[in-house]
């Protein structure tokens, strides 16, 4: 088959490789019918993160077709349409009994997984996310082999274009849940830095829930401007102002109930932490984070759906303490989001689709990686399709 591969520091091809083929009785095969390229995949496109390997199949968004099924399998089918969570979870362990799929203790202790530092694994397997995760082969491919089949795939009828519930497997409950983690209700104060995918699918369900006022902070217009236009959001353009004191301005001088960092260990900062994360001797950047403490206010929450790893200069842990904030953070638990997102997006409460600037062939999916990462083309959202 042909499939998205690693090869190094900005250096992804479409190169054939061996078909996956059932290897539990549990799992399934899918033909893919949409992927697309995530945010976090560019932490892997610009070499932030460590354990891939070269020839490693990236992606873990998509969606497609069951084309066979091990023997365990219970309610799929060859012909079913199936949105694939990012989470491989076993439904089973002491996590997933809670719910907490992304913590899952079973799925990520194979061959293929690494163990850190302390020979503790990070949480579940997760598609195409290195070694760190699983090292399991991810979804922008022509065909994707999905563990734990009776958990994970979540079934959707004919009627429902692919578009608009791809985003079913990763940013749309990504955004969801760090609104949920983040107390979003009605006339609540939300600012939300990075108007990326995830950002823009956090906005989507802070409106949803009633949020107001919304703030959306980023540094790209075009960005800014679709998040006014698609969510009424108030546009805060960072490299211009200081994004907290116009979010404490516009909030009776207090900071916002809710503050969600969908930005991560890439946001810009100092010359030092530029240097020692160039050094390995951190896991990135603390600006995002210091921003959003910032911004919230006192006895305010500050969710975190942004990617981390490692250690982080410069986290103002004693502004935190001295708010009282409530800090929320990780994976995000796909499986127990899905029943509720589904029904959003049929009834058309969501419209993730939105989103999407790109639509490409996966035989462009090096071009659309370049886009998606410089930015061009005012680029939301690459969707390859195999």
């Amino acid at each position: 088959m042909r499939a998205l591969t690693w090869h190094g520091t900005r250096d992804v091809r479409v190169d054939t490789v061996p078909d996956p083929v059932l290897s539990a009785a549990d799992d399934i095969l899918v033909q893919v019918t949409a992927t697309a390229i995530c945010g976090s995949d560019l932490h892997l496109y610009r070499g932030k993160l460590p354990a891939l390997h070269e020839g490693d199949i990236l992606g873990h968004e998509c969606m497609g077709r069951v084309v066979e099924v091990g023997r365990a399998v219970r309610d799929l089918r060859p012909g079913d349409r199936v949105v694939v969570p990012f989470v491989i979870a076993c439904g089973s362990c002491f996590f997933c009994q809670r719910q907490l799929t992304s913590a899952c203790e079973t799925t990520n202790t194979g061959p293929g997984s690494l163990l850190n530092r302390k020979g503790v694994r990070p949480g579940a397997a997760l598609f195409g996310y290195t070694h760190l995760y699983g090292g399991i082969p991810g979804g922008q491919a022509e065909f994707l082999r999905v563990p734990c089949a009776n958990v994970g795939p979540l079934k959707v009828e004919e009627g429902l274009e692919d578009e608009r519930v791809l985003f079913l497997s990763d940013i749309l409950p990504t955004g969801y849940q760090a609104v949920l983690d983040a107390g979003v209700g009605p006339e609540t104060s939300v600012a939300i830095f990075g108007a990326g995918p995830v950002g823009l699918m956090a906005a989507a369900c802070a409106r949803m829930l009633g949020a107001d006022p919304l703030f959306v902070v980023d540094h790209h217009p075009y960005r800014l401007a679709f998040a006014q236009a698609a969510y009424g959001a108030y546009p805060i353009h960072f490299d211009e102002v200081d994004p907290a004191e116009v979010i404490i301005e516009r909030t009776g001088f207090r900071g916002a109930d809710a503050v969600i960092d969908a930005v991560g260990l890439e946001a810009k900062g100092s010359a030092l932490e530029t240097v020692m994360t160039n050094l390995h001797l951190e896991g990135g950047s603390g600006a995002a984070l210091r921003a959003c403490i910032a911004a919230a206010r006192r006895g305010g929450t500050l969710s975190v759906p942004g990617v981390y790893a490692g250690f982080i200069h410069g986290f103002t842990f004693g502004d935190a303490f001295e708010k009282g904030l409530t800090l929320k953070m990780g994976q995000t638990h796909v499986h127990r989001l899905l029943p509720a997102l589904l029904a959003h997006v049929r009834e058309g409460r969501l419209k993730p689709e939105a989103i999407i600037t790109h639509r490409l062939p996966l035989a462009r999916a090096a071009e659309g990686y370049r886009i998606f990462d410089t930015r061009a083309e005012d680029c939301r959202k690459v969707v390859l399709r195999p």
